[in-house]
């Protein structure tokens, strides 16, 4: 097993500290011994001289009296041993401290090193390897007021990060696994009405022409679902790679959504336009992503709301000193649950009361994508019994 890096440099630390522990003892040594035999030869040259001096006095003394001597003498030991106790054990003393005060001096220093440097690199490496193991949840501990702060707090910035990423790629899997589940219902449905009327006219089961103009209009109605599903799917694949390309032009509205309304118009001519279509020109607009637009809404209420008429208003709106051009779309298919309506934009989300109905969850949310790139809004209501669906347009010129 490897050893840790910081282990070994703690490791080394303690060595450096003992080491210079070592070295401070016997630089005191030396210094002791140079010093105590200092002190022994002052001691030596004061004890010459005064011995000189007491023998003078002792030879004088002597002249007048023995006893007074003898207590001469007395005194003058005593007095030579005490000041050498003195000496020496204030000697010790000054040297004592003096080791004392520079080992706590060099312990402090080595004290700070491992707080301020050693400590932070241990817990660093230890977090560093529950990342190696995949451990991500749990945050590092760390002191912006260190010299390592910046370095630390960068360092548990890229763990959240590393879990976003993680986290992201996992919604992309479980998108795809939805993608491809979602085009297996979608498409199968459309794809077997299309066989099975498509062998009703190879076994001549068309007797009539009635019939025969009904088969082809399912054949071609399901082909056309799943066309709209296709093309959905084409339109989230380039979103997710950020190549679709929105061609910004100007665009006279009125004349965009008269066609469309009229391209999209059933049999059962269930769009009606109510009042007239207001006229405005549109900049920095696509007319064929608006027509996707139109035609996504107007499908999902088709799809929706079976057999309700679908109306369509214009108007002109000012919302915080921003003039819009807005175009609603109402059907009256009994509306959006409160529960799924704060979720109607999200890609693959579908309400649950319509899950029977192919599709795969992406028509809003490709409405509400090519209204943002052209820096427009819009907003879903439930309203006189259906679904409102609001379409706004920034006007950056006069009004026709």
């Amino acid at each position: 097993m490897e050893k840790r890096i910081t282990s070994d440099i703690i490791k080394n630390a303690r060595k450096i500290a003992a080491g210079c522990i070592c070295i401070l003892t016997a630089v005191f040594v030396v210094i002791y011994g140079d010093y105590r035999k200092q002190v022994n030869m002052e001691q030596r040259e004061m004890q010459n001289g005064e011995i000189l001096v007491a023998l003078n006095e002792i030879s004088q003394l002597e002249k007048q009296h023995s006893k007074e001597t003898n207590q001469k003498i007395q005194q003058l030991t005593q007095y030579v041993e005490k000041n050498q106790q003195v000496q020496k054990a204030g000697a010790d003393r000054y040297l004592f401290l003096v080791f004392l005060c520079s080992l706590g001096v060099l312990l402090l220093v080595f004290g700070v090193l491992y707080v301020l440097v050693l400590r932070p690199f241990v817990k660093l490496e230890r977090f560093a390897e529950n990342i190696a193991s995949g451990d991500l949840e749990k945050p590092f501990d760390y002191e912006r007021v260190n010299m390592f702060g910046q370095f630390t707090w960068a360092f548990d910035h890229m763990r959240t990060e590393i879990i976003k990423a993680k986290k992201a790629e996992q919604a992309a899997v479980e998108n795809n696994k939805t993608v491809i589940a979602s085009l297996s219902h979608d498409i199968k449905t459309p794809i077997a009405s299309i066989r099975g009327y498509a062998e009703g006219l190879a076994m001549h089961m068309d007797s009539t022409k009635e019939r025969r103009e009904r088969y082809i209009k399912v054949i071609l109605k399901k082909c056309d679902e799943v066309t709209k599903i296709t093309n959905d799917m084409f339109l989230h694949s380039l979103h997710d790679l950020e190549r679709l390309v929105i061609q910004k032009n100007s665009c006279d509205i009125q004349q965009l959504l008269q066609e469309s309304c009229t391209d999209m118009q059933g049999a059962t001519e269930d769009i009606i336009v109510e009042g007239s279509i207001l006229p405005a020109i549109l900049q920095n607009v696509d007319e064929n992503r608006i027509m996707q637009c139109i035609e996504n809404i107007i499908s999902n209420a088709r799809k929706y709301a079976k057999e309700s008429p679908i109306y369509v208003t214009t108007a002109y709106r000012k919302i915080e000193e921003q003039e819009y051009y807005e175009i609603s779309f109402q059907d009256q298919g009994g509306g959006i649950a409160d529960a799924d309506m704060p979720f109607i934009f999200d890609k693959f989300y579908r309400v649950k009361n319509v899950e029977k109905e192919p599709g795969a969850g992406l028509g809003l949310f490709i409405v509400k994508y090519l209204m943002e790139q052209m820096k427009g809004e819009v907003s879903v209501e439930n309203k006189e019994g259906g679904v409102c669906v609001h379409l706004y347009f920034s006007i950056h010129c006069d009004k026709l």
